[in-house]
């Protein structure tokens, strides 16, 4: 399934986090299906509370894409559900699809607690999809956080 082999992507990304970020890995396609931009949350490492993985990919696939700041036709694929930053930031963008792994119960933006992406009053929306390889992505967020505890 596409969606699946999407999101092996963006867990092999997540893989790659720094050591005291959470592992989430986003990565951004093109309507033509190639891949425009991938990134791991950095907010630790950077020591910037925006620089989570969707934002960071945003930002390198406008970059990429040349079209100003939308990215109309793109489908981000997230190992975690985006919070309400990123979730307005995925609106401001005009992405299209997204799909996403685990849901965030406590700060999902995405379905879970708030819905800013379909919201009616948005002025963008976008298709959604959750649970894809969720086991898995959950997984490497359940090894990280066990560490800390």
């Amino acid at each position: 399934m596409e969606a699946e082999r999407k999101m092996r992507r963006a867990l092999e990304v997540a893989r790659s986090t720094p050591p005291e970020d959470v592992p989430v890995g986003a990565v951004i396609f093109g309507p033509d299906g190639r891949e425009l931009a991938a990134a791991t949350n950095r907010r630790e490492a950077d020591l910037d509370p925006t620089a989570h993985a969707e934002i960071l990919a945003v930002r390198e696939a406008v970059r990429h894409r040349g079209d100003g700041w939308r990215l109309s036709g793109c489908t981000l694929v997230v190992t975690l559900e985006p919070c309400a930053m990123c979730a307005g930031a995925l609106v401001g963008a005009r992405l299209d699809h997204l799909l996403f792994g685990a849901s965030e119960p406590r700060t999902g933006a995405c379905g879970s607690v708030l819905d800013i992406v379909r919201d009616p009053a948005a002025m963008h929306h976008m298709s959604v999809r959750g649970g894809i390889l969720e086991e898995e992505c959950s997984a490497l967020l359940s090894v990280f956080f066990g560490a800390r505890r």
